[in-house]
């Protein structure tokens, strides 16, 4: 698998309005964790995102905090431009920071938000020009990751793996790095 498409919640699907919501560390650290995985066990060379505020542009903070160690590229491919002119500043000071940053970084559609349609063909091409993709997702919530996961459903791609950071694998990585902080308190490391 040489190239995974990262997607998840928006941070309002979260309930994270603040960039310096403890939480946002948690579901980075749990990316970090799970794409360092599937790099060393599927050889994973692209990072593709489409830029969506949220879980993409936490991923593209870890991806880019990982490419000297694994040699990983960015790829950010949204839906169409300027996508990010509704956004909060904040948002799109990050959005920027990492489209500078990213490998390769190209709007599908060389035109502004027309209708849903274009995120329709967004997963389609993703699905296409991918091997696999790391969804952030509660079944039992739904949200917006909803919409992709069926799109992928419908391609029935052979080979296509989906791999899942769910509620659980946060709570783990959440009591897992709190276990830390306390021996680190305590004097254990």
């Amino acid at each position: 698998m040489k190239n995974l498409y990262v997607t998840g919640y928006k941070p309002h699907e979260l309930n994270i309005f603040n960039s310096n919501d403890k939480r946002i560390l948690f579901i980075k650290e749990s990316i970090k964790r799970r794409i360092t995985q599937l790099v060393e066990e599927y050889d994973v060379m692209w990072v593709i995102i489409s830029g969506q505020a949220g879980v993409e542009l936490w991923a593209a903070e870890v991806v880019l905090s990982l490419k000297a160690e694994y040699g990983l590229k960015l790829a950010v491919v949204p839906p169409f431009q300027n996508q990010e002119v509704r956004w909060k500043e904040e948002q799109q000071s990050l959005y920027h920071s990492i489209i500078e940053q990213a490998d390769f970084f190209q709007p599908l559609m060389n035109k502004a938000y027309e209708g849903p349609m274009q995120f329709k063909r967004k997963d389609q091409w993703v699905i296409d020009k991918t091997d696999g993709c790391l969804v952030v997702f509660d079944e039992e919530n739904g949200g917006s990751p909803t919409f992709f996961l069926r799109e992928v459903e419908k391609k029935n791609k052979k080979d296509y793996q989906v791999f899942y950071i769910t509620a659980f694998d946060l709570e783990d990585t959440v009591r897992e790095m709190e276990m830390n902080e306390m021996d680190v308190h305590n004097g254990y490391l």
